[in-house]
């Protein structure tokens, strides 16, 4: 059984509880196969977070690009984030955006390495 800590020790709260119950039937080497595979594509909430916030004076719908999600992101881009609404619920729901996006992340590590 591989310890999440051991390979993620990065990860916290909803994100390690997820990670962990993934990875408890594992073995060494598919936990650590999917440990270098799932931290090349995840996303770190506070790069989301970040993102969101440039919405406000610069470009908006970043953050939506870097979950995977080209039309919101193309419409946060012509629309400057919903008129900043949109913008304005991203950075509340900012660790929601990027926990969803890495759920999918791990479901996708864990067929890769299977």
């Amino acid at each position: 059984m591989a310890n999440m800590i051991d390979y993620l020790p990065e990860l916290e709260g909803d994100e390690a509880a997820y990670i962990s119950k993934v990875m408890e039937s594992m073995d060494e080497k598919s936990a650590d196969r999917f440990a270098k595979v799932y931290r090349a594509r995840r996303q770190d909430p506070q790069t989301i977070l970040l993102t969101a916030l440039i919405g406000f004076f610069g470009v908006a719908g970043i953050h939506r690009f870097l979950v995977g999600q080209l039309g919101m992101g193309l419409l946060y881009l012509f629309t400057a984030g919903l008129c900043f609404i949109g913008t304005i619920v991203d950075v509340i729901n900012y660790k929601n955006l990027a926990f969803e996006h890495n759920r999918e992340v791990a479901r996708e590590a864990v067929s890769l390495i299977q």
